[in-house]
């Protein structure tokens, strides 16, 4: 053999060479699929978000339970329904603003002192969800969250808040009068025939909030799955 056919021939076998180690090495270096919700098996979609709501509704109970929770939140806070305006602003004329905003302040005190008595329902609808309820939420849009806890928990939570927030605006003494102004703008169609009674009012704006801080919690782990203290919870929302 000539020296130049021993020089072809080492360069293909060097060639060759490195095609079959190259392989193994492209294969590695090959970026890794994100994982999608097909990927997830039902029990670890389930898994994932029971305890990524589990921690939201605590989060949110702790938020909106203590004094200020619904008061100093913009998001959450309670005003008077649209229909009142109008009397509301002629009271203010009145002199009566100071009564205005104690009317004000007590509904969102009594939001505030009935949401810590929601945990355990909130915890309880969680544990029992089905992997139907959990594909849903996580293929769901931004209200998926919400839908799910009022589907779950609006009835029972409202009988449990009546008492309690009809005790808390009943001491400022505007209730009747605001019943009967209501009564009348809802019977001129000027504002929803359940916002007429302020407890219902009241308690309806409290769940709303309540709903709506645990689906905040939800949408900033489907922002931020990699800063989730769980592992499985950031597997599922991870691959959201």
């Amino acid at each position: 053999m000539n020296h130049s056919n021993h020089s072809r021939d080492r360069r293909n076998f060097s060639l060759a060479t490195a095609g079959l180690l190259g392989l193994p090495l492209l294969a590695v270096w090959q970026p890794a699929q994100a994982l999608s919700i097909a990927d997830l098996t039902d029990q670890e979609a389930s898994q994932g978000l029971r305890t990524a709501l589990t921690q939201g509704a605590q989060v949110a109970v702790d938020l909106l339970g203590k004094s200020g929770g619904f008061l100093d939140n913009e998001k959450v806070r309670i005003g008077l329904p649209g229909g009142l305006d109008s009397a509301a602003k002629l009271m203010r004329k009145l002199g009566q603003g100071q009564k205005v905003d104690e009317l004000i302040t007590s509904m969102n005190r009594a939001a505030e002192a009935a949401v810590p008595m929601a945990k355990d329902l909130l915890i309880n609808a969680v544990k029992n969800m089905s992997v139907q309820d959990a594909k849903g939420i996580l293929t769901g849009g931004d209200t998926s969250v919400t839908d799910f806890f009022s589907s779950k928990t609006r009835a029972p939570l409202s009988a449990q808040f009546l008492p309690v927030v009809s005790k808390a605006v009943e001491k400022v003494g505007l209730v009747e009068q605001y019943n009967q102004i209501a009564g009348k703008a809802s019977g001129m169609g000027l504002m929803k025939k359940e916002d007429a009674n302020i407890q219902q009012y009241v308690t309806g704006k409290t769940l709303d909030g309540l709903y709506f801080t645990i689906g905040e919690q939800e949408r900033q782990l489907r922002q931020n799955p990699a800063g989730a203290a769980s592992a499985i919870v950031k597997k599922v929302f991870g691959a959201i």
